[in-house]
Parts: structure tokens; C-alpha cells; sequence
């Protein structure tokens, strides 16, 4: 099966639109790397469905699609609402409680434990993606509060509730999380998304709970706190990606910021080698409609333009009408800015000896600076660890990356990373001898061929398992 071949990766959101045969071999065709999973959504038994949906197509076809498992985190939301709908008029004060009830007119129920210690007078709570907003009377105990709607609107049941000024101590992690965490490593997802991240120590207690699942499975850091924000720098740190989750961020934030964040937390991540995801209402349109706005149209642009290793679609995908037609889309609109637009080589580097990895880091940006000058066709990394292709893929180079390995899992996870395409390869036997190799099935799958030239990174020798330390030129045969 031929299929896109994009730098710039497509996450979709697994649903009811995509179980079809047709449709899911449909999108992979005309783009998606990734199957996003959403736990906030659906049982175990249809995640399972599409766990293995997706490890089939890679059996069959020999392609290396991942599973990000999206944990909801500690969402909070309102109850059941009193005949299906109520409506919040402006100026209307009335009870918040978390003790759990039928939410009526007079007083509303919301999923959140510490809602009377956490909470202060004068901040705003914001419900249903912010189109209710309430502000702190007073606080009665703590479990109950009082509130006067400021901006008032039609309330239904289990909307989302955010609290964007107040400093939450609910756990990051949830029972639920825990449980969704163990069905994913059980069933060898690649990528988990952790929701509402607040402080690095978050993703360290994720990692906590992977033991030897560590070995094959990566966390995202989701920004959508403004104490995310204030950490930012810690948490990309300790964090494997990031995603750049615009749907809470703008509720939890002033919305006029979004746009400078996501170019910011961009870059931050280009900077130290970090994959990053952009995500919610790319192609909302598309949900319903077989054609984006020209709006959506010019906001994947830019997220290609601000250096994103991918870009996510939600319902789209997963409840949209047109599942296969958002893919191929998105897919050209990548392109279009892929093939037309000066993204490439446009990371400076500035060594620093003192980091442990200056040399592999410094081997790397030679490959790329190389492979700009001699007008390369293509950089092959030979990896164990991945770190090669994580690292060249950040410098943004305009020939194509080629990743070899013999660890399968990391040739799954490495689907997510800007540029990068995966082969599995075991022999390592001696340096000239695997170059050769490794070019062969280049030519064999009709990647580059007589007269090429290319460039190889590797950590020599092979069996020492060490970092990058070794660049060659080498023309193709």
C-alpha cells in the first residue's frame, strides 16, 4: 500500500466513523501516523477493537502506525442536569455543591472533592468550554459555595467545568487514569497523553507506575493549565512530547494568548529535541461539512510554519461524517506547505559541553549541515534508543530521515517525530557492511537510488551500544 510520506505527522482520533475496513485503511492511505485513543470516551472493549485494528494493518502492510492513549485526568464536570437542560440566566444567584445531586436551577452539582478549600472569592468558574460563566459569592463550607452567573446560557448534562484562576489540588492522576494506564501498557500502546499537567512532577509519577514498561512506551505532556504555563520549562524537561491542547488552554487562559503559546511552546520543544503535537478544532468545520473554513485551512498552515511534529484531529475523525476526506485535507495542505515554504535548517545550534549529550547532539547537527550542503538525499540514522532520529528530526533538515533499528517498539513511537520513517533491521554485524544494508532496503522500497548520495549516522562500534559519534558520506551504488 502506498502511503503519504508528509514530515509533518497526522494524529486521528479513533471513533465510531472509522471502524469500517474501508475507512480506517482509507485514512492511514491518505495520511494518519498516529491513532489517538480516547479514554474519556468509549469502554475497554471497543478500545481493544481498535488496539488491534491497528496492530493488524502494521502486520499486514509492514507499516509502523502508534497508539496514543489519551487518559482523561481529573476533568470535572457538572451531573445530571434536571429534565436534560436548564437555563442560567445572568444575575442569577444560586449554590454550587459537591455532594452529589440532580443539578437543578437552584443549585448544581460538580465533580470536584475540594471544591470549597480551593476555591476563592471573586474567581470565575467557567462551564461548558466557557460559555456559562460564574463568579465566587461567598463560601458557605467545604463542599458548598455560592455563585452569581455573570454570562448565563442553557446548561446540560456532564459539561465540563474549569477553573481557570484557581490553584486546584486534585490529583493528576485519577483511579480511572490508573486503570486506563494499566489497560494501555497491557495492550502495548505506545504514546500515553497525560491530561491537565500541571508541575514536571506529574509526568514523574506517571513514569512511576510504567516499571518495565518504560522500555516501549513514552509520555505527552497535555498544556492546558496556567500552571503549565509558569512550569513550562520543567515540564517539557522531563516529558518525552508535548501536545498543545488549545481546547482547555483557551478557557483556562485569556484565548487571545493561544496563538503566541503554541509558537512558543513550539519552539521550546524544537529547541531540546522534543516532539510536539498541536491539537483541537483544526478542522472542526470538517466535522459536519465535507470542506474546511478558510480559517481552519490557514491554522494547519501555520502550525507547520511554527515547526509542529504533528497535528491532531479529534471528532473529525472519530464522529465526523467525513473521516477520510479531513485526511486527505489535512494531508494536502501539509504538503502544499511542506513543498512550498522555507521550514527547513532553520535551527541554529549552540553547543554546550558541559550537557551529556554534546557529542551525539553535535554529530547529529554535522549530518544536517552536511546533508544541506552536499544537497543530500537523505540522512540514515542506525539507533537503539531512538535519540538520533528524535535529535536530527529537531534541526528540521529538508532531505528525508530514515531511521534503522532493531528495537521494534521504538520504530512505533519514532511515527510520531517529524520526518522520520522507520525500518526494522537486526544485522549490525560490521560498520561498511550495515551501511551497505541498510541502503539496499532503501533502494529496494525505491527511496533513493543510483548516484544518491547520503548521509549515515551511527554510534561505532555497533556492539558497544554507545551514542552517536559517527557521520558518513556516502554515495549510492
Amino acid at each position: 500500500m502506498i502511503l503519504k510520506d508528509n514530515k509533518t505527522k497526522i494524529i486521528a482520533t479513533y471513533g465510531p466513523a472509522c471502524e469500517s475496513e474501508e475507512v480506517f485503511e482509507n485514512m492511514i492511505k491518505n495520511g494518519v501516523d498516529v491513532f489517538r485513543f480516547n479514554f474519556s470516551h468509549g469502554d475497554y472493549e471497543f478500545h481493544l477493537r481498535g488496539f488491534q485494528k491497528v496492530k493488524d494493518f502494521n502486520k499486514k502492510y509492514g507499516t509502523h502506525i502508534a497508539i496514543l492513549a489519551d487518559l482523561q485526568g481529573p476533568k470535572i464536570r457538572v451531573g445530571e442536569v434536571e429534565n436534560g437542560s436548564i437555563i442560567l440566566e445572568s444575575g442569577l444567584q444560586i449554590l454550587v455543591t459537591n455532594q452529589k445531586q440532580i443539578s437543578t436551577i437552584d443549585k448544581l452539582y460538580v465533580s470536584y472533592d475540594r471544591l470549597g478549600q480551593d476555591v476563592n472569592i471573586g474567581e470565575d468558574i467557567l462551564v461548558d468550554d466557557g460559555k456559562i460563566k460564574l463568579q465566587v459569592l461567598s463560601i458557605l463550607d467545604d463542599k458548598t459555595i455560592k455563585v452569581i452567573v455573570l454570562e448565563g446560557g442553557e446548561l446540560k448534562s456532564k459539561k465540563g467545568v474549569n477553573f481557570p484562576h484557581t490553584k486546584t489540588t486534585i490529583e493528576s492522576l485519577t483511579k480511572k487514569d490508573r486503570q486506563d494506564l494499566e489497560f494501555a501498557i497491557n495492550n502495548r500502546a505506545n504514546w500515553i497523553a497525560l491530561s491537565f499537567v500541571r508541575k514536571a512532577e506529574d509526568i514523574l509519577e506517571v513514569k512511576k507506575v510504567f516499571g518495565e514498561a518504560w522500555l516501549h512506551l513514552k509520555v505527552i505532556s497535555k498544556i492546558e493549565k496556567p500552571e503549565a504555563i509558569e512550569n513550562i520549562d520543567s515540564i517539557i524537561e522531563v516529558s518525552d512530547g508535548i501536545m498543545v491542547a488549545r481546547g482547555d488552554l483557551a478557557i483556562e487562559v485569556p484565548l487571545e494568548r493561544v496563538p503566541l503559546l503554541q509558537k512558543e511552546i513550539v519552539k521550546k520543544c524544537n529547541k531540546l529535541g522534543k516532539p510536539v503535537i498541536v491539537a483541537t478544532q483544526m478542522m472542526e468545520s470538517m466535522t459536519e461539512r465535507s470542506f474546511p473554513t478558510r480559517a481552519e485551512i490557514s491554522d494547519v498552515a501555520n502550525a507547520v510554519l511554527d515547526g509542529a511534529d504533528a497535528l491532531m484531529l479529534s471528532g473529525e475523525t472519530s464522529v465526523g461524517l467525513f473521516p477520510v476526506k479531513v485526511i486527505e485535507t489535512m494531508s494536502k495542505i501539509i504538503e502544499q506547505v511542506e513543498t512550498n515554504s522555507d521550514i527547513y535548517n532553520t535551527m541554529s545550534y549552540v553547543s554546550d559541553i558541559d550537557n551529556a549529550d554534546f557529542i551525539p547532539d553535535a554529530v547529529c547537527h554535522s549530518a544536517v549541515t552536511l546533508a544541506e550542503d552536499l544537497n543530500a538525499k537523505a540522512i540514515i540514522g542506525i539507533t537503539r534508543s531512538g535519540y538520533t532520529g528524535f535529535r536530527v528530526s529537531s534541526f528540521r533538515p529538508k532531505s528525508k530521515i530514515y531511521i534503522f533499528s532493531d528495537n521494534k517498539p521504538l520504530l512505533y513511537t519514532m511515527s510520531l517525530i517529524w520526518g522520520v520513517k522507520g525500518f526494522y533491521y537486526e544485522g549490525f554485524e560490521g560498520t561498511d557492511q550495515t551501511i551497505k544494508d541498510v541502503i539496499q532496503i532503501l533502494k529496494d522500497n525505491n527511496l533513493v537510488k543510483k548516484n544518491d548520495l547520503v548521509i549515515n549516522t551511527a554510534s561505532m562500534p555497533f556492539n558497544e551500544k554507545s551514542k552517536t559519534n559517527t557521520v558518513k558520506v556516502t554515495v549510492v551504488t
